[in-house]
């Protein structure tokens, strides 16, 4: 007599073998393999590439009365910058500062600016 059984089953894909011996009785033994459905890992981080260059940009003064902080720490961010292109630039928000920085150092620009009394955003 020979008897065999086998079974697979798993949530995504499934196979099953079975096999049987013949010896006087029988013996029959079934094994299932499969692999199931997996998590994606890293959140979509192939998607989605970490962005490494940023740009800053003036968008107003918070307060007019810090008008002059702002031009000078304008100054101070963009060498050789005159006082009247800095006036302008300053009078002229929202505009552009910095392109194409690091985070931190777009950071630090958006932390002295807005010490001064400057709105600032990083994109």
């Amino acid at each position: 007599t020979t008897a065999g059984a086998g079974a697979g089953a798993t949530a995504g894909a499934g196979a099953g073998a079975g096999a049987g011996a013949t010896a006087g009785t029988g013996a029959g033994a079934g094994a299932g393999a499969g692999t199931g459905t997996t998590a994606g890992a890293g959140a979509g981080a192939a998607a989605a590439e970490e962005k490494t260059e940023f740009t800053v940009t003036l968008k107003a003064l918070a307060d007019a009365s810090k008008k002059i902080a702002v031009i000078k720490e304008i100054r101070n961010i963009i060498p050789g910058l005159g006082l009247k292109e800095a006036k302008d630039l300053v009078e002229g928000a929202p505009k552009v500062i910095k392109e194409d920085v690091s985070k931190e150092e777009a950071d630090k620009i958006k932390e002295t600016l807005t010490a001064a009394g400057a709105e600032v955003e990083i994109k």
